[in-house]
């Protein structure tokens, strides 16, 4: 078992009061799989991405992930967490802008010490970056700009990778190309996937759905 969470709570204080965001959140993904995580907007989905992902902690339950309880660690062995084991991938493309597609897509592989030319050079042709190495992030379109942050994410060879709402800015269709590069290069390298969506339409395409409401699974 790759992830696997076990009554995880999470609450924020507002000036308001508490607002208890997670109530006792338990699942589990196996390498290989891919889990689609859905609710309404204001449900924890974001939330308990980015625990999992070790940007944010819980307040009670554990959070094991390839066999570590990432509870224990401090900032340092959470960033090199994020680097090796964890690929992020958000809405919000976070592209380097003096960094060229060829030096984006290379950047979180080289920081985890896994640069790998010919993988490098096999994700850019599968995602049709090839012969857009060259330019700048400003000069891509917005699916030209995801495809680049999901092959930067690619490129460490992550053993899970985290996505949150990735197409969420882009139109249907170039969303659904996306999504399918997303999901095929995903089952190619043995990697967990979990992904959080608004939609319906795009929860049924993935092997395993957890839908998130009033801060527990339904």
């Amino acid at each position: 078992m790759l992830l696997a969470l076990k009554d995880v709570s999470k609450s924020y204080t507002t000036s308001e009061g508490p607002i208890q965001v997670l109530r006792g959140v338990s699942l589990s993904l196996d390498a290989g799989e891919n889990a689609a995580l859905t609710g309404e907007s204001g449900s924890g989905k974001s939330t308990l991405l980015h625990i999992v992902g070790g940007l944010d902690t819980a307040d009670s339950g554990t959070v094991h992930l390839d066999g570590r309880d990432i509870a224990g660690m401090d900032d340092q062995q959470l960033a090199e967490l994020r680097r090796g084991t964890v690929g992020l991938v958000f809405q919000q493309f976070n592209l380097i802008p003096s960094l060229d597609v060829a030096a984006n897509l290379a950047f979180q592989a080289r920081l985890a010490g896994r640069h790998d030319e010919r993988w490098a050079a096999m994700l850019a042709e599968r995602l049709g970056l090839s012969q857009l190495l060259k330019r700048y992030p400003e000069q891509l379109s917005g699916g030209q700009q995801q495809r680049v942050a999901i092959g930067r994410t690619l490129a460490a060879r992550p053993k899970i990778i985290l996505a949150d709402e990735p197409t969420g800015n882009l139109d249907e269709a170039t969303g659904d190309a996306v999504l399918d590069l997303m999901l095929g290069l995903q089952a190619e390298t043995g990697a967990a996937l979990l992904m959080v969506t608004h939609s319906a339409r795009l929860a049924a395409r993935f092997g395993r759905r957890f839908h998130l409401t009033g801060g527990k699974l339904a």
